[in-house]
């Protein structure tokens, strides 16, 4: 028999495969992964995206090996910039090792995978001059030499193997018009790649889980938090370098980036399919908005208060009933899925308003958006003119008077809600003042 876990992941997992079907994600992945040998892992989940039909491009970095190479020859590196000055010899190097790391890629994306989750699957790998590039130049007086920029995209050679069903690998080579290749970095590329496509999602697996603050991960932020983060300099040297990665193409319509990391199995799949995450996401706007509720809300709402209603802390609302009241609805979405609800009633003869069907997603109860709920509720009630608001409830008294809550007599009620007070529940009146 299937645990209880394994069913409520699913479910949690099921919106996510229904939203990501037919979406273009952009992964990009550093040369430690592959010289760590923890690509076969992570090739299981690419594989298993690909299969729900997610379009995956693939973007790797070869940094390390390029240095293991180096130093072999007795080549010296040189950097300027935190950049690579490619001088001739080294961009034999670079070319050598890109031949040979997507060699083993593919290799390893077209594993039957005997024993895994994707045993049996086949994985169809596309590859090509894609990227046209530039020269990077002379920086400060540095030539940079065969170290190039991104010129071009060709987005829709890329996107006519995506709707073959391919996986589109890209090695960090670019290609000019006068049959040139060039060394580019491997989170610019993935940037522009991702810009192109105007692709749902970015993600970049790094050596660390992502932001960490205060030894906290910070699971979601603004392009402008990012920013200031950036600013103020407290990153980690690791997260600073792909941070302005992701922030820019966030600004530039990719929906959203994350930094997720490289080290711990899975993250990739935890990251994406689950509501918490594992890693943290870059979004150009604010991940949660409260708005009105429409018919179209219904079923999500009745999923968010069925389980308290079997509890007893709602009282039990039909779907006839939310059809005609929905009106006086609100829900809250978080990276578009709707986490939770809350509805107002005004009595606006006494200057007051019921706040009633608080309810949040078991899953983001730590997360503030109670708060949030009842923060919009007290503006609506304000805006209206109104001077008070009060609650009833059986379980939840407490909440409501760490906020500012009094508890009250039921006489204190309008008079159509005392009407309408139910004497076996007992529920607590509770009171505020706006």
């Amino acid at each position: 028999m299937p645990s209880r876990e394994f069913v409520l992941s699913f479910r949690e997992a099921a919106p996510y495969i229904h939203a990501y079907r037919g979406k273009t994600f952009v992964l990009a992945i550093n040369g430690e992964v592959l010289q760590s040998g923890e690509f076969s892992r992570l090739a299981q989940d690419i594989n298993l995206l690909v299969s729900l039909g997610v379009r995956i491009v693939l973007i790797h970095g070869i940094r390390p090996q390029i240095e293991s190479l180096l130093s072999q020859q007795h080549i010296p590196a040189q950097h300027h910039r935190r950049r690579r000055v490619t001088d001739a010899n080294t961009m034999e190097i670079v070319k050598q090792v890109a031949g040979a790391t997507r060699c083993d890629i593919e290799a390893t994306l077209s594993m039957g995978m005997p024993n895994s989750p994707m045993h049996g699957a086949h994985l169809r790998v596309a590859s090509g001059n894609f990227v046209t590039a530039r020269p990077l130049g002379v920086l400060d007086g540095v030539d940079m030499q065969y170290t190039g920029q991104v010129r071009r995209i060709d987005s829709q050679a890329i996107r006519s193997r995506l709707d073959q069903g391919e996986l589109v690998l890209l090695s960090p080579l670019g290609y000019s018009l006068t049959g040139e290749a060039f060394n580019l970095a491997m989170e610019e590329l993935a940037c522009q790649v991702a810009i192109a496509l105007k692709a749902e999602k970015l993600s970049f697996m790094i050596e660390e889980c992502g932001v960490v603050l205060a030894q906290k991960l910070i699971s979601t932020l603004t392009s402008q938090q990012a920013e200031e983060l950036l600013a103020a300099g407290k990153l980690s040297a690791d997260v600073s370098a792909y941070l302005p990665y992701a922030i820019r193409a966030t600004r530039e319509g990719v929906a959203r980036a994350h930094l997720i990391s490289r080290h711990k199995d899975g993250a990739l799949l935890l990251e994406h399919f689950t509501q918490g995450g594992n890693g943290t996401m870059i979004a150009r706007d604010p991940l949660v908005r409260v708005r009105t509720a429409t018919v179209e809300d219904i079923a999500d709402i009745l999923g968010l208060i069925q389980p308290l209603e079997e509890q007893g802390t709602l009282v039990k609302r039909n779907r006839e009933h939310l059809e005609v009241e929905i009106s006086h609805y609100a829900v809250l979405e978080h990276d578009d899925q709707i986490a939770g609800c809350v509805a107002m009633h005004s009595f606006r003869d006494e200057a007051t308003a019921e706040l009633a069907c608080l309810a949040v997603s078991p899953h983001r109860r730590d997360a503030g958006f109670g708060e949030i709920l009842l923060q919009h509720v007290e503006y609506q009630a304000r805006a209206q003119g109104l001077l008070s608001l009060f609650v009833l409830t059986t379980q939840t008294s407490h909440w409501f008077v760490e906020r500012g809550f009094v508890e009250t007599d039921k006489n204190a009620l309008p008079l159509a809600r005392q009407q309408l007070y139910n004497e076996q529940r007992r529920s607590k009146v509770l009171l505020k003042t706006l």
